[in-house]
């Protein structure tokens, strides 16, 4: 049976014009880029295949045209979710999945653009799966608060001071925040970590109690915010581990939506 056929709900959930989802890919260099990509869909008619509207998504274009892994998180506003592992397919420019794009309730009011075409993947797996209630959003925000950032990476590496506005919002509880890396296996992988907050104006802490995938010491990793205000954020650098918190020493950070959609800030 096909993959996604065993999961009614994260179907459901791929199938909410607003509900939270994310991409993640990667550069030549191995370098993960996590942006919100709302517009995914199930195809409906092809099994274990979705389809997005390329939509603000240079970066992420670039890098699914000379590497086609990826991987996909979706949480829902009840904060069940799931993380996928896929595969590039290609891009169409005409056909059912950009008209149905073109038609949606995302982009036919828009005030910038329509999609440029229709990015079709195909899913290798859903890596993992998880429920977060809100009590443990709240302890884990206060536990990252309280957690003493772990030390900086010994790479070398320069970090750079976040911008105020960008601070606040990362500071933010109420926020669907996310990190990215790549796997042993060569794949991006993503994971939630809402309870991610500065701790210093260069740097930025999370506290990762749960059973998901963390990032090894040391990795480059990005991160990225998507508000209830459709503000959007990515943070890259390196990752440093202190028992089941972790760091986040920043090296550059973009906008991720208009009106300088993946511009860098810093």
């Amino acid at each position: 049976m096909a993959i996604l056929e065993n999961e009614p709900s994260l179907l459901e959930a791929l199938r909410g014009e607003m509900t939270p989802k994310f991409l993640a890919t990667r550069s030549p260099e191995g370098v993960p880029n996590v942006v919100p990509c709302v517009s995914i869909q199930p195809a409906g008619d092809q099994p274990d295949t979705l389809f997005f509207g390329n939509f603000l998504l240079r970066k992420s274009i670039r890098n699914l045209e000379s590497d086609a892994r990826l991987a996909v998180l979706v949480i829902t506003p009840e904060l069940q979710g799931w993380i996928l592992k896929g595969d590039f397919i290609e891009f169409q420019r005409t056909g059912p999945y950009y008209e149905r794009q073109m038609n949606s309730g995302l982009l036919r009011y828009n005030a910038y653009t329509g999609v440029r075409n229709a990015g079709i993947l195909r899913v290798r797996s859903v890596e993992s799966s998880f429920r977060i209630s809100k009590i443990q959003v709240a302890l884990d925000y206060l536990r990252a608060r309280l957690a003493q950032p772990a030390s900086t990476p010994s790479s070398g590496a320069s970090f750079i001071e976040m911008p105020l506005p960008v601070q606040r919002e990362f500071a933010r509880m109420v926020a669907v925040k996310v990190l990215a890396w790549i796997a042993p296996d060569g794949y991006p992988i993503l994971r939630p970590a809402l309870s991610l907050q500065p701790t210093g104006r260069g740097a930025m802490t999370a506290w990762l109690g749960s059973n998901l995938p963390v990032p090894p010491p040391g990795a480059p990793v990005t991160s990225n915010i998507l508000t209830f205000e459709a503000i959007s954020y990515q943070a890259k650098g390196q990752w440093a581990a202190r028992g089941k918190a972790g760091t986040l020493q920043v090296q550059e950070i973009y906008a991720g939506g208009p009106p300088y959609p993946g511009g860098r800030v810093a």
